[in-house]
């Protein structure tokens, strides 16, 4: 419960249920996110060091008016420290803010899909694919339920299908914004949660659906949706429509599935980015397969037809984005050197395809 979280974490919460404007803001309650307050006590910035970096959980958390201030109080904190900061998962409002600056490089990470949440039952409306997968689940006596958080805490069958979805990625278990251990901190989140009657009394949960609040849009953030591999065709479909059919229900004016990697990058303006990292990018989208689908989740929400991509960024604070600020990600999703997550990707896709193979 609250009482027992920390108390800078109970802090950073109070703060973004205030201010929180970026889709991730309600990410930094996480555990393994550090947690920096400016001078006022009115803004909070959530970050994982790595690298001599401050790598930044999105954007700060203030009123919009003080986000100058609040990014310069910030850097001459990091500065004293000599460290660098990059904002991973910034939007529009800190793009904006620094668009001028000639100490801020940025990169062009992907896009997120938003909805007005009234109008997704519209979108499911005029597609027979989706009604079909939709009615594919049903027919399958697939069931959406809510948790409270309170039981989704404690609920071991949560926790099984989220150990089984993670031992099933190609890639080794993830931290900072894609934190595995989100059940810890459910409090303000909203959890779905996909039941399949015809499976064996112990094992009949399949999927669930964590959302986060975004106060300030007054809109909704689906965190993660693990599901287990013998899930229902259909069962994702019908736990995020019945999920965003209940927040519209609640009254909230946006949702987001959060960041497609390397989406839309052919149709939104990403000038000034050094070559190195436009032949990066291009390598990760061409090859980055066998460890992550980026095409396949980039389709898989465009099918919903999103009213908007929003592009989503990487700001560091220096006249080109730089190979140490990118390694300093990777770190920080790693929380461990990015060249021995690599080795071991490597070895889980070996594992996997000698798995397909027999």
């Amino acid at each position: 419960m609250l009482s027992s979280w920390p108390a800078d974490v109970r802090r950073a919460r109070d703060l973004v249920l205030h201010h929180g404007w970026n889709a991730t803001s309600y990410q930094i309650v996480n555990p393994g996110i550090r947690h920096w307050f400016s001078e006022a006590g009115d803004a909070v910035v959530g970050f994982v060091p790595y690298a001599g970096f401050r790598i930044v959980a999105g954007a700060p958390v203030c009123a919009l008016d003080r986000l100058p201030g609040v990014v310069a109080e910030f850097e001459n904190s990091a500065r004293r420290s000599k460290e660098s900061v990059c904002y991973f998962g910034a939007e529009a409002r800190l793009e904006s803010a620094l668009a001028d600056s000639p100490s801020h490089s940025r990169a062009l990470l992907g896009a997120q899909p938003a909805w007005n949440p009234s109008r997704w039952n519209a979108v499911i409306r005029r597609h027979s694919s989706l009604r079909a997968q939709l009615n594919r689940a049903r027919n399958k006596s697939v069931s959406i339920i809510e948790y409270e958080p309170e039981e989704a805490m404690i609920s071991a069958d949560l926790e099984n299908v989220l150990a089984r979805w993670l031992k099933s990625r190609s890639l080794p278990p993830l931290h900072f914004l894609v934190e595995p251990a989100t059940l810890e901190r459910l409090n303000d989140r909203r959890i779905f949660v996909a039941r399949h009657a015809e499976a064996a009394t112990d094992d009949r949960v399949i999927a669930f659906a964590v959302l986060s609040p975004i106060p300030a849009r007054n809109g909704w953030l689906v965190e993660q949706f693990p599901r287990l591999p013998r899930a229902p065709n259909g069962t994702i479909e019908l736990l995020l429509s019945s999920a965003i059919d209940a927040i519209a229900k609640s009254g909230a004016g946006y949702v987001t599935l959060g960041l497609a990697p390397l989406a839309r990058r052919d149709s939104i303006p990403h000038w000034n980015e050094p070559r190195w990292l436009r032949a990066v990018l291009r390598f990760a989208a061409l090859h980055g397969n066998r460890f992550y689908n980026f095409k396949g989740l980039e389709s898989f929400k465009a099918k919903f037809e999103p009213e908007v991509w929003e592009p989503v960024y990487a700001i560091e604070n220096s006249l080109e984005f730089s190979m140490k600020a990118l390694y300093a990600i990777a770190g920080a999703f790693a929380l461990k050197s990015p060249l021995r997550l690599f080795a071991s990707a490597i070895a889980r896709a070996a594992l996997q395809e000698m798995r397909w193979l027999r």
